[in-house]
């Protein structure tokens, strides 16, 4: 856990009702013993709940000029799966929920096929709020937007990721690529081994794609059974 992570702990527990906190040492002077012990007294579940309320009314780009509702993600804090995608629709910026309208609808799907329910693993995308017209996010937006996702990996500390899509991958893989090509092999994120496949957005405007796309789930499958 960071030094970051230990203030906004801090800060839950004042928010939580805890007003007074004693403590001899600045945050940084915590040794790895005491920020185990830190991070060991609250839930992934709760900081997670905590940072989604503060993150809420971010104006760091101007995606939050125009959205509705900041849409932070979805699912297990305790997920061995996570999946990302590119950012939220119109459903999403409606409802504040991730992958709800049709991609959404279709992943349920995908993750069914592969014995998954959705309440397993956790989705979140690489910006929190709707780019206008669904275009892709620019990349002032996507630097905004990564200090957050990062947290989430941290905190949630899944043992798999599936990409969804080339924004994702290309953004947090730092590789650039056809989707053939990134679906190639498997990768590295902060240590974590990741899976690049289609969006299922791509997958409905593209059905000859679904076909890859479960080869891709089936691969994914098997390491998911194997932890």
């Amino acid at each position: 856990m960071n030094e970051k992570i230990i203030k906004q702990y801090l800060e839950y527990l004042k928010l939580s009702g805890i007003q007074d906190i004693f403590c001899s040492k600045t945050v940084a002077s915590f040794s790895k013993q005491e920020q185990s012990q830190i991070k060991q007294q609250v839930e992934p579940e709760d900081m997670l709940k905590f940072l989604e309320q503060k993150y809420s009314s971010c104006q760091k780009c101007v995606l939050g000029n125009s959205r509705n509702k900041f849409c932070y993600g979805n699912g297990s804090a305790t997920a061995k799966l996570m999946l990302i995608g590119e950012g939220p629709g119109a459903d999403e910026d409606r409802t504040g929920k991730v992958f709800v309208g049709r991609a959404g609808q279709l992943l349920t799907k995908m993750l069914k096929a592969i014995n998954l329910e959705r309440d397993e693993v956790y989705i979140a995308n690489i910006v929190k709020c709707r780019p206008p017209g669904n275009r892709n996010p620019l990349p002032e937006e996507k630097r905004a937007c990564l200090p957050y996702l990062e947290e989430q990996v941290e905190i949630i500390k899944p043992q798999l990721i599936l990409l969804l899509g080339k924004v994702a991958a290309t953004t947090l893989l730092g590789i650039d690529g056809t989707m053939a090509v990134l679906r190639s092999e498997t990768h590295e994120y902060k240590g974590i081994k990741t899976y690049v496949s289609y969006h299922p957005s791509a997958l409905l405007r593209n059905p000859n794609w679904k076909k890859p796309a479960w080869i891709d789930l089936q691969k994914l499958q098997k390491d998911y059974e194997a932890l």
